[in-house]
């Protein structure tokens, strides 16, 4: 079975939290040992995001913003502390090489990808960036490079498009590695490109949601399972209230509507019940920890086109 299993930012993060280095190697090493015996018998690429985080706890860099000499991705990698999920996407190869026989390779690649220039996400810029902007000085210098902001309350923020991904532009190396055998440590790009009427890609100002970015290599790659693995047990619906419940099994046709009770895994829900209804293959969302239970189909939230009995999924929804 080719399986490709998404390490939502929320999970890295945990990981690459402030337990202490100690802790964040032996969490590792047990959620590579959990990854490698899924490997054993599949095919496993395993997807995670190279950093660029949105996010809106970023604390503003006062001097250099105001001089305007800040990037948006270096201003956001430095404020989120973004090198610890690079770190981790590192820890995670080193240690699946370390936990797989030596016949087994183990490869890392990093992709980019491609978008619609016409994507009406261009029209809407909604996606925050970056840390938040205070001071005349440092709303002038991002006015000055054209940035589009937003009030959040607190502080106004860089906003962009989310344009959906369209095309994964190696594409070709990761089916060579995959088809030669490799367990595959991917990055997903998500700062996109677009192709101009030349021929030629530009990198736009715009962010790919971390959960599109998964779904499209799973799709690219015809994966017969799409996992993603988060720091939460599944999809509750209904989030936040006294009849939230976990999702244990859905059908994409009915999730579209429902997402927006899920809370903040309203877009992860959103992303694998897309992956299930342009594929008719089953996707999975749950915990790390529950790796091998998500792809045996016993733990977390399943999403698929099968019709199922409820009376299988006690104590859990079921929305079909």
């Amino acid at each position: 079975m080719r399986i490709v299993i998404a390490l939502a930012n929320d999970a890295l993060h945990r990981l690459g939290g402030k337990e202490g280095t100690r802790a964040d190697t032996l969490v590792v090493r047990s959620a590579a040992a959990q990854l490698a015996r899924i490997a054993q018998s599949n095919d496993v690429v395993i997807v995670h995001s190279d950093g660029y985080r949105i996010s809106s706890n970023a604390a503003p860099h006062h001097e250099e913003w105001e001089r305007g000499a800040v990037s948006t991705e270096r201003a956001d990698a430095e404020a989120e502390g973004e090198a610890a999920p690079m770190k981790i996407g590192t820890s995670f190869q080193r240690e699946l090489r370390n936990m797989l026989p030596s016949a087994r390779r183990c490869a890392a690649l990093h992709t980019q990808v491609e978008v619609d220039r016409a994507d009406p996400a261009f029209d809407s810029p909604n996606k925050a960036v970056g840390p938040m902007l205070t001071g005349a000085r440092a709303l002038a210098a991002a006015r000055e490079k054209r940035w589009h902001l937003a009030h959040d309350g607190i502080a106004h923020r860089h906003v962009v498009p989310s344009p959906q991904p369209v095309r994964l532009l190696q594409e070709e190396a990761l089916r060579r590695l995959v088809e030669q055998g490799a367990v595959v440590v991917c990055t997903v790009g998500v700062m996109p490109v677009v192709t101009a009427d030349d021929g030629a890609l530009h990198g736009v100002d715009a962010v790919i949601d971390e959960h599109d970015g998964a779904a499209l290599v799973a799709r690219t790659l015809n994966a017969d399972l799409f996992v993603i693995a988060t720091d939460k047990p599944g999809v509750f619906l209904d989030w936040g209230t006294a009849n939230s419940k976990l999702l244990r099994h859905g059908h994409p046709s009915v999730l579209h509507e429902l997402a927006c009770t899920a809370g903040t895994m309203s877009a992860n829900l959103e992303a694998a019940a897309r992956f299930a209804e342009r594929t008719g293959r089953r996707a999975a969302i749950g915990a790390l920890s529950d790796v091998v239970r998500l792809v045996e189909g016993t733990a977390g939230t399943t999403i698929s086109c099968e019709r199922v009995d409820p009376r299988g999924f006690a104590g859990g929804a079921v929305a079909c």
